[in-house]
C-alpha cells in the first residue's frame, strides 16, 4: 500500500467561500486558488507525480503558532495540547481545500476518499502536514 507524506508551510489555510460577480458567475476567491496551489506544489514535489488510483485515507494535522502577546505559561499550555485552537480556519474548511487542492493532481477526484481525519493544534511552526495512505478496497 502507497503512502505519501507532505508539509504545507505556513499558516494553515481554509476554503474560501465562493464569490459572485455582478453578472451572477460564481469564482473562487485568489487566496483559496493560491494556496490550492500550494497544497498541489507541495504534494508534487513528494510524489513525483504519482496518482492514487484506489480508495485513500487522508490525515491533515494543521499546526498555528500560539497567538503573541500570551503569558509563557500559556504558551507552553497551547503546545502542550492542554489548550486546543478553537479559532479560525474551521476542520473542515481545511479538509476541503486541501482535498480540493489535490483532485486531479493526487487522485482523479476527492470522491476516493473513504476515511479523513482532521486535527487543529498550536506548534512551534506554522504548517500543515498531510498523510495520504492508500487502501485495500477489500478491507475498508
Amino acid at each position: 500500500m502507497k503512502k505519501i507524506i507532505f508539509i504545507i508551510k505556513g499558516e494553515p489555510k481554509g476554503k474560501g467561500r465562493p464569490r459572485f460577480t455582478k453578472n451572477g458567475h460564481v469564482y473562487t476567491p485568489d487566496a483559496t486558488a493560491k494556496y490550492e496551489d500550494l497544497v498541489a506544489y507541495a504534494y508534487h514535489n513528494v510524489a513525483k507525480g504519482y496518482k492514487f488510483t484506489s480508495p485513500v485515507r487522508v490525515s491533515v494535522h494543521a499546526f498555528n503558532k500560539p497567538p503573541k502577546g500570551k503569558s509563557k505559561r500559556v504558551v507552553e499550555d497551547m503546545l502542550r495540547g492542554e489548550i486546543l485552537p478553537t479559532k479560525k480556519p474551521d476542520a473542515d474548511n481545511i479538509a476541503k481545500i486541501i482535498l480540493d487542492g489535490l483532485n486531479k493532481i493526487a487522485w482523479d477526484d476527492d470522491t476516493q476518499v473513504v476515511e479523513m481525519m482532521v486535527v487543529k493544534r498550536y506548534g512551534t511552526d506554522s504548517l500543515v502536514a498531510v498523510t495520504i495512505e492508500e487502501l485495500d478496497a477489500g478491507r475498508c
